[in-house]
């Protein structure tokens, strides 16, 4: 009966520990807002859009292989969920100096390259990702229009083929939502590239 009881001590100190090790935000935690500049040049905030239902947050950049692939998947899910009031902006966390082809210019030429239909907006400082613990790109996190988190993770289960997707993880959490129910999963494994940080002199 006590090694039943020392093990179950162990476990639940070893499950504390790594719940602390965890951060940024979890589903049902609220957003902080955040104003960031766009290629457009203008600034951008949660806050400017009155009519929204929820928020498609996605961490991405110009350059990793990953957030490539997704480049028109992103682009396709911006068009269909503006018009159901889900509003999607797309975040570069990277820090140029780490990584040369994610400067702003180099952002500016990409969106018009790509045709973008959202803002792409620059984390200058690097001061938004940690927030939200994006450790990927992409990583996408779902709000509603409170900012409550609803999803956290992949945007679908195929990073190689679109058309090849079986599960398509945050449409899923989107139509939950609509529904008026949590999304089932509410955090998956985002799949893509490590931010790139400048290093410490």
């Amino acid at each position: 009966m006590k090694i039943v009881t020392l093990l179950m001590m162990f476990f639940s100190s070893f499950l504390v520990g790594e719940k602390t090790l965890s951060t940024g935000y979890q589903p049902g935690d609220k957003a902080t807002d955040f104003k960031l500049k766009s290629v457009d040049g203008k600034q951008y905030s949660m806050a400017n859009y009155k009519d929204a239902k929820g928020f498609i947050v996605v961490f991405t950049c110009n350059t990793c292989p990953f957030a490539v692939k997704y480049e028109d998947r992103i682009n396709d899910l911006a068009k269909k969920y503006k018009e159901k009031g889900y509003y999607l902006l797309a975040i570069n966390p990277n820090d140029p100096a780490a990584q040369p082809d994610d400067t702003f210019e180099l952002m500016q030429k990409k969106a018009k390259e790509k045709g973008f239909s959202f803002p792409y907006l620059v984390d200058e400082g690097q001061k938004i990702y940690p927030q939200y613990g994006a450790t990927k790109t992409p990583h996408v996190f779902l709000l509603d229009k409170n900012l409550i988190v609803k999803y956290i993770g992949a945007i679908d289960d195929n990073t190689d083929d679109a058309s090849a997707v079986k599960e398509k993880y945050l449409e899923n959490a989107i139509a939950a939502l609509e529904k008026g129910t949590e999304p089932s999963p509410v955090v998956t494994k985002a799949i893509g590239c490590s931010i790139k940080v400048k290093k410490k002199a």
